[in-house]
């Protein structure tokens, strides 16, 4: 077997957990096509954005911590056909959920196995990016169309980027950045379970903080 075939034989097991998964949402809670549509469209995006970045760095197999971010990303095309189906609350809650808690999974086990990459934190980061989105929609129909901010926030900076090239440069590891970020997630999954919306606002005003510290830090650095 070839490391090209190991790469997309890993790929292919994360679209066949997708398809399970949201076979079995169909079965607990009435998934519709709309639902389906959704959940196709991620998995077949993702799965082209995944084999572009590895190839580009020459990766020819995903390590043990991206395949825990693979499952993970799967969770995240569940939580998209859930919202885009408006099925409820409590499936939505409970698939980000086990996201969230895959999230402080994988970096550890990167840590372990000593295979982190820069394409595994690029992946990581873009699945913590789609989360975010997902839910911030979810909870903009329940709040307002504000709460979208937290979603597009990281896309927005990354637009700027391509006007702005110092803000590509490399930023010092902040611990407060990291606790707002993994703050983002928790808050949303708890507004769609019905938590106050100040502590969206909060989130967001935290969100605004953290990243315009990292602007500040580019600016001077540049």
């Amino acid at each position: 077997m070839t490391t090209v075939t190991r790469q997309t034989t890993q790929q292919a097991c994360a679209a066949v957990f997708q398809v399970v998964l949201l076979a079995a949402l169909t079965a607990a809670v009435g998934l519709g096509a709309l639902g389906w549509a959704a959940g196709t469209v991620f998995a077949a995006g993702l799965w082209l954005l995944l084999d572009g970045a590895a190839r580009r760095a020459g990766t020819d197999a995903l390590g043990p911590a991206d395949l825990v971010t693979l499952a993970r990303a799967a969770l995240v095309g569940g939580v998209a056909a859930l919202v885009v189906d408006r099925s409820g609350a409590v499936p939505i809650v409970v698939l980000a959920s086990v996201a969230l808690v895959l999230d402080a999974v994988d970096g550890r086990v990167a840590r372990r196995t000593g295979t982190a990459s820069a394409l595994g934190a690029r992946f990581d980061m873009e699945v913590d990016a789609v989360l975010l989105l997902v839910l911030s929609a979810h909870v903009a129909t329940l709040l307002g169309p504000w709460v979208l901010a937290i979603g597009l926030m990281r896309y927005a900076f990354v637009a700027a980027a391509r006007a702005l090239p110092w803000l590509h440069g490399p930023l010092p590891v902040r611990w407060s950045a990291k606790a707002v970020a993994a703050l983002q997630g928790i808050v949303l999954v708890a507004a769609v379970a019905g938590a106050p919306g100040w502590l969206v606002g909060l989130a967001l005003v935290l969100l605004v903080w953290s990243f315009g510290q990292s602007v500040l830090w580019l600016r001077r650095s540049r």
